[in-house]
């Protein structure tokens, strides 16, 4: 507690500084009327002048004298001000944005800008997705979306058993028209074969245009879509172009997908591509558009706001469209916003915010070190701020399969060893600890909240008594008696007698992962694990193979986080996604995991559509297995926080929508 204190200490002295600053570098000049009222007793009146000139602290009078006048005065006090509501609103922001173009990049910074220009087109709340620019999202119940009976035939792109776009040819196995799961599937024989093919269609909304006045039109997203698979455009991942049969408009408001024989997309209704201005465009390559000022850094939207300037390592300034679709609704709220980088010092953020120069700091300003004092600030009316567990959940992975330049004893092919030292893992108390408390620990790569989360699934509570009787089954033993110093093999499987239980436990240097990584590097040395801290910057810990130590495959453990959507990510642990010299270092599953019970439960997950048993079914399965075979400790979920004047309106963080930005339009001020 005494370190808190002192941080709060010196959070007042700064925020005290700050506020002297602006009342010594800033005069104003007000002239204040008063009533006078005169009692006069000669003939002569001469009227008394009182003037008041206040500069900030400094109060200066000056009187014009009477003589021979008796002069009764009653001063009255003026009126009281009102308070207006601004019309700017500052955002302070602890990065700034890499990019505006939505194929140029994907930091939040980013993203936080982007939702004041575009709206939707589709936005992702409470593990659902709601259209915003479009009618409805196309069901197969209402007949927007269907599926249909196509023959394929020997040359034909299809989708195999597997889930992956294949030339269709003798001995590929293929899903017939009716299959929606492994059981039925057959080895295609060279003859012309039925298929099911999903056709989408999607309505935009009428009367929307682009903020220089041009209709937006399903045109627009076809030409997105052709940018997205251009390859040019520098999209690490194109999976559903990828799977796309074809992207075309039917006329100005309408756009269909169709999708390519065999692929059943459980997101089907999401497949509409965000629009992009053709019209302001179309003259300029793919290769142009990464680095062009109008879609870098300048670019038109339809939603609430135009990007007037880009001040580099300052601002981006906004100002209102007039042309919104929703303008008829009063929105936006603001005239102007004002996006400022302030960096990821949480104490100077805090500060500006209590000093009134910032009305949102947002998720990206570091305030994660800084909870315990948010919730003080909070209670004392200062300030609001929001917490959100959200769906980024981090994780410690264990490196099951390394590559074989990276020599080291096999501390992790064995799961009962995995499990043990899951449950050495005192998870709770980095929650309680480092989140304070505003956060859970989990056991799956599901949020608890998600519609489709396993709540049977094995749990490993920090049990060091049961670990420890797990080692010794294996064969890791406390040969000494001094839980001080780490175990030894002694028959351990693969592993030389006399090896010590030490290993290599990696993270980015962010404050919180250190901070979590010493609790859990603390209660592991209680089971007699010695592990090995070391941090990273992350440019160098997330770079691609080979290179990498993640993606490269050549670390022991290693912490991160991923994003969980509502689609849960059970690919994400597929053998095919192993990353290696065959694949071109391409792919997520950096522990090297492989279990053929985990991948055809996932595949015939991803393969089945929301509504059908097999849907549910596989996705539970999976995490009942992902949960057993233990490729990684789940640790707990991010939290996402931000925070804002304590008057501010509708700002609502969403567990999945990413940005807290998404509703910018309605942001208001109460008034008083």
């Amino acid at each position: 507690m005494l370190s808190k204190k002192w941080a709060f200490f010196a959070l007042i002295v700064l925020v005290g500084s700050v506020v002297l600053t602006a009342c010594q570098g800033e005069t104003k000049e007000v002239e204040v009327t008063r009533v006078v009222k005169e009692t006069v007793t000669q003939k002569e009146t001469v009227v008394q002048k009182e003037t008041v000139v206040e500069k900030e602290t400094v109060v200066q009078k000056e009187t014009v004298v009477q003589k021979e006048t008796v002069v009764e005065t009653v001063v009255q006090p003026p009126a009281e001000e009102t308070t207006q509501k601004p019309s700017t609103l500052v955002v302070c922001e602890g990065q700034e944005p890499d990019t505006m173009y939505i194929y140029g990049g994907s930091m939040l910074a980013a993203t936080q800008v982007q939702q004041a220009i575009y709206d939707g087109p589709i936005d992702n709340r409470t593990f659902g997705y709601q259209p915003i620019i479009l009618e409805k999202l196309p069901s197969l119940a209402d007949g927007d979306a269907v599926i249909e009976t196509v023959t394929a035939q020997a040359g034909d792109t299809v989708v195999d058993d597997a889930g992956d776009p294949v030339t269709l040819e003798e001995g590929v196995m293929i899903r017939p028209a009716g299959c929606r799961s492994t059981d039925c599937a057959v080895e295609f024989a060279g003859e012309p074969v039925e298929m099911d093919q999903m056709v989408v269609t999607y309505k935009l909304k009428e009367g929307l245009t682009w903020s220089d006045g041009e209709p937006l039109t399903a045109y627009d997203s076809v030409y997105s879509f052709g940018l997205y698979m251009d390859p040019d455009t520098p999209n690490p991942t194109r999976y559903t172009g990828e799977h796309t049969a074809s992207y075309e408009a039917t006329d100005d408001l309408t756009a269909v997908w169709t999708g390519l024989p065999g692929f059943m997309d459980s997101t089907y209704f999401i497949n509409f591509f965000q629009p992009l201005p053709e019209h302001a465009w179309g003259n300029m390559t793919a290769l142009e558009l990464v680095e062009a000022e109008e879609s870098s850094r300048t670019p038109i939207g339809w939603g609430p706001y135009n990007i007037d300037e880009w001040v580099a390592g300052d601002h981006i300034s906004l100002s209102k469209n007039d042309l919104y679709w929703r303008a008829d609704e009063g929105l936006p709220k603001f005239d102007n916003v004002i996006y400022r980088f302030v960096g990821e010092n949480s104490n100077a953020n805090i500060a500006a915010l209590l000093a009134g120069e910032c009305d949102i700091v947002d998720q990206t300003s570091g305030l994660e070190n800084q909870s315990e004092l948010l919730l003080e600030l909070q209670a004392s009316g200062q300030v609001n701020a929001t917490f959100v567990t959200g769906t980024v959940w981090e994780h410690a992975d264990y490196g099951i399969t390394s590559v074989d330049s990276y020599q080291r004893p096999d501390f992790f092919g064995d799961v009962r060893t995995r499990r043990a030292i899951a449950m050495c893992m005192d998870r709770q108390a980095v929650v309680d600890t480092v989140l304070f408390g505003q956060s859970v620990v989990i056991d799956t790569y599901l949020p608890p909240e998600h519609p489709l989360y396993n709540p049977d699934v094995a749990h490993y509570d920090f049990d060091v008594e049961a670990a420890s009787a797990l080692f010794d089954e294996i064969g890791w033993i406390d040969d000494d008696g001094d839980p001080a110093t780490p175990r030894v093999a002694q028959g351990v499987e693969g592993i030389a007698d006399g090896t010590a239980l030490e290993f290599n436990y990696w993270t980015t240097n962010a404050t919180q992962r250190q901070q979590a990584t010493q609790v859990l590097q603390a209660s592991m040395a209680q089971c007699g694990i010695k592990a090995n801290l070391e941090y990273w910057d992350s440019t160098e810990y997330f770079a691609d193979g080979p290179e990498g130590p993640l993606f490269g495959r050549h670390f022991d453990i290693g912490q991160f986080a991923w994003l969980t959507g509502v689609q849960p990510p059970c690919d994400l642990y597929l053998t095919k996604q192993t990353p290696s010299e065959d694949t071109g270092w391409a792919g997520q599953n950096d522990p090297g995991f492989s279990d053929p019970e985990y991948d055809a439960a996932c595949n015939a997950a991803l393969q089945a559509l929301p509504g059908e048993p097999a849907y549910d079914q596989n996705h539970l399965e999976a995490q009942r297995i992902f949960a057993e075979q233990l490729p990684v400790v789940p640790l707990y979920l991010r939290l996402k926080l931000a925070a804002t004047r304590p008057d501010m309106l509708n700002f609502i963080m969403d567990p999945t929508e990413n940005s807290e930005f998404w509703n910018i339009e309605e942001f208001d001020i109460a008034t008083q």
